[in-house]
């Protein structure tokens, strides 16, 4: 139900006042006949002082009125001076109904502030949008990779990543200078330490990689778009699964989506469900990047190779040793162990975390990094 507000409101002293008109009376006189003083009759005349229970009472019955009547009037009068607040509470409230404006100032994505109108400016801006109501596009197209749709959280985060984007100096990218940095990024898969030197190969080839850490319940996973008129390619991962085997599937995956000149009208952006989850639901591009993206953590036929002869009895010391033979770290063994087989208990001590490693050399906002901007 919609509240309806007086189009302008009275304080209750206009109504005394043209009361005492009516009859001819002073203010002394009046404040005689309820014996009370000249001054509080005064005092709300002027506005300076409300009507309480008691006074409304005396003004009833010297006024022939209801005592309802004045404190009614007063009651309005007051809510009236507290509207424009109620407006800022219920603006403040959409805003944060729609978007994670905590977490966007906890993150220093946006400024703080008390005054509602520049809050929402600065969110505004920060989706580069024209209205609050209006739709958050991060291009013109609109399409699904999932069976999820993208949602607003996913969005926000897909904004700061290009935000951050914009700021990293690179070689000029070419596919060939990308297929050679593959192998260079091979050589880096059997110990975490090798991570760190990720960010400068991506540079020296014209990728874009940029982390951000996950908006609390996003799934969001990585992305692949372009910026400079569709010319230099940005990966974008959250680390959400910060583990080592996750990682490198991640990043191949959208390694292969920048091979593919994916994400060029539209972000290729991937949650949980594409690189985890579904694998009825994916298309065609989805499910190329997620088998190069295997391929590359492990030569398939390698793997199925050693699943077949261990399945279902494994132990650290075949893992560890089939490690050694395909140059991979175990916990790499590990996660496509778990993919081929659906048993995620297995040997997940091997499975170590990359983060500290990455986040080190890596432009990354968020692990307790925040870049200035």
């Amino acid at each position: 139900m919609t509240e309806r507000i007086p189009a302008e409101v009275f304080p209750p002293g206009e109504f005394l006042r043209d009361e005492l008109e009516v009859r001819g009376w002073t203010q002394a006189e009046f404040a005689g006949i309820i014996n009370r003083s000249t001054r509080l009759v005064n005092e709300v005349i002027a506005g300076k002082r409300g009507i309480t229970p008691d006074t409304a009472r005396a003004f009833a019955a010297a006024l022939g009125t209801s005592a309802h009547l004045w404190m009614n009037l007063e009651t309005t009068y007051q809510l009236s001076k507290v509207a424009p607040t109620l407006e800022s509470i219920a603006r403040a409230a959409c805003l944060s109904e729609r978007f994670p404006v905590r977490e966007m100032v906890k993150r220093r994505w946006i400024e703080a502030s008390k005054n509602v109108e520049v809050l929402e400016k600065r969110l505004l801006d920060y989706f580069k949008i024209k209205s609050i109501k209006d739709d958050v596009r991060f291009s013109h197209a609109a399409r699904k990779h999932s069976k999820n749709e993208r949602t607003d959280l996913q969005l926000v985060w897909l904004f700061r990543v290009r935000q951050l984007a914009h700021t990293l100096r690179v070689s000029k990218y070419s596919k060939e200078t990308l297929l050679i940095a593959l192998n260079e990024l091979e050589a880096l898969m059997e110990e975490p330490e090798g991570i760190r030197n990720v960010p400068r190969i991506f540079e020296q080839a014209g990728v874009r990689l940029v982390i951000v850490e996950a908006l609390p319940n996003s799934r969001i996973q990585g992305a692949c778009f372009w910026i400079n008129n569709e010319k230099s390619p940005v990966i974008g991962l959250s680390l959400n699964y910060g583990r080592i085997d996750n990682f490198w599937f991640n990043l191949r995956h959208e390694i292969e989506h920048v091979l593919n000149g994916d994400g060029k009208t539209e972000p290729m952006l991937d949650d949980k469900a594409v690189l985890f989850e579904d694998t009825l639901n994916l298309s065609d591009k989805e499910k190329h990047a997620n088998d190069e993206a295997a391929e590359f953590c492990v030569p398939q036929q390698k793997m199925d190779d050693f699943v077949a002869r261990f399945d279902p009895i494994y132990s650290t010391k075949n893992i560890v040793e089939f490690a050694h033979l395909v140059k991979r770290h175990p916990g790499i063994i590990v996660g496509q162990l778990h993919r081929k087989t659906g048993r995620y208990n297995l040997f997940r001590k091997l499975q170590v975390d990359i983060r500290k490693e990455l986040v080190g050399t890596a432009l990354t906002d968020g692990f307790g990094k925040t870049p200035n901007i």
